[in-house]
């Protein structure tokens, strides 16, 4: 706490936000030692003997004076701790780009640290109504998105993507597309963008996978297609660019690391205690899992750590032995950018124990044939914040 110093003069003096005077008996006077007056502190041990001339109604005043300068500092600092909580755990843009994919706001690196410490994404952008969904329209409406990018990647601990793991198509303004398919869009933080669409509806397909015909949409110059691959099975897939008006990258900051263990489930830091602890109290967990798509490439596959949510957890009391199922996710082959290829992704979800083991039950995305894969990995367990 600052100590404001009060000449024996009938200067003009700051208190916090407050002027007062050291007039008569006032604050001047009521504090004194044998040599002169002290300093004023409010409060504090250190008051000095005090002035057995000072008035009630002074005494009073001074200290209903000292009261509201503490009030005002406590406000002050609450304030700030407001501001800064409202940063950490509220939405914010970690990263915004122009038309042209140009940085304007914030940077990759803010991005990257955010889902590197488990944040939530939300990708936000715009678009005109009869240039992106209906070029034969005449409504030029500009249209807002913001997208939930829950399945979450950070690759070689510098670059990061989303992508949507629960959508289906949608067909604006009216309702779905006409086949029920997941959309499985993938946002790259440079703005590069991508889609795999498994189809459910069961239809038979007799193409083989590969690369297919790239073509970008008829009367839609925004629209640059880099690729198409499986165009002819199940699960087409094609990597892209559309000029959204803007990109904007809101991450939310509400999770705390509690236990970090190797692949054989030895702890790095933190706990199974503070994880249980957590989990007992009704919070929400989330996990990083380290290298879970390196089956998918070839023995130089860049390191990577997928974020997804857990939807049920199980502890073993006696043996600390935690459990959890996620939400679905959506594995694929890591590269900077990340980009859909044949037989580069497949989709699933997991059941993770903190002793290293992951079970994977996997998707076929041509066949939608399930399998069970056994896997040990790293894993970072994240609580929200109470």
């Amino acid at each position: 706490m600052s100590h404001d110093t009060h000449e024996q003069t009938g200067d003009q003096h700051e208190c916090g936000p407050h002027q007062y005077q050291s007039q008569g008996t006032g604050v001047g006077i009521l504090f004194e030692r044998s040599q002169g007056f002290d300093q004023f502190q409010s409060p504090g041990p250190s008051f000095g003997r005090l002035n057995p001339n000072i008035g009630v109604q002074t005494l009073a005043t001074i200290l209903i004076l000292g009261a509201h300068r503490q009030l005002f500092r406590l406000c002050q600092h609450l304030e700030s701790l407001d501001g800064e909580m409202r940063a950490m755990i509220g939405w914010r843009c970690a990263l915004a780009l122009d038309s042209n994919r140009k940085v304007v706001e914030g940077s990759g690196r803010d991005l990257a640290i955010a889902i590197g410490r488990g944040a939530d994404l939300r990708i936000g952008t715009e678009f005109r109504h009869n240039e992106h969904i209906d070029t034969t329209s005449e409504n030029d409406e500009l249209v807002r998105e913001v997208a939930e990018f829950a399945v979450t990647y950070l690759v070689d601990d510098r670059w990061t993507a989303g992508i949507m793991n629960l959508r289906q198509p949608v067909e604006l303004p009216v309702g779905f597309g006409p086949r029920p398919s997941m959309s499985f869009f993938l946002y790259n933080e440079d703005g590069e963008q991508a889609i795999a669409r498994p189809f459910l509806d069961g239809e038979s397909v007799l193409g083989q996978p590969g690369p297919s015909l790239a073509t970008s949409p008829a009367g839609m110059p925004k629209y640059h297609q880099r690729d198409s691959w499986d165009g002819e099975t199940n699960a087409p897939s094609h990597n892209f660019v559309y000029d959204f008006d803007c990109f904007r990258y809101f991450v939310r900051q509400r999770w705390e690391e509690l236990l970090v263990h190797d692949a054989e489930g030895n702890v790095q830091s933190g706990s199974i205690e503070a994880l249980a602890a957590a989990f007992s109290e009704g919070r929400s967990i989330k996990v990083g899992v380290c290298d879970l798509c390196a089956d998918l490439g070839d023995e130089n596959v860049l390191r990577h750590e997928l974020f997804v949510e857990t939807g049920s957890g199980y502890y073993y009391t006696e043996r600390q032995l935690f459990i959890a199922g996620t939400h679905p996710i959506v594995r694929v082959r890591p590269g900077i950018p990340m980009r859909y290829t044949s037989r580069g992704w497949d989709f699933g979800w997991l059941v993770l124990r903190t002793d290293g083991a992951v079970s994977y039950r996997c998707c076929d995305p041509y066949t939608l044939a399930f399998q069970d894969l056994e896997l040990q990995c790293p894993v970072r367990w994240f609580a929200d914040e109470r």
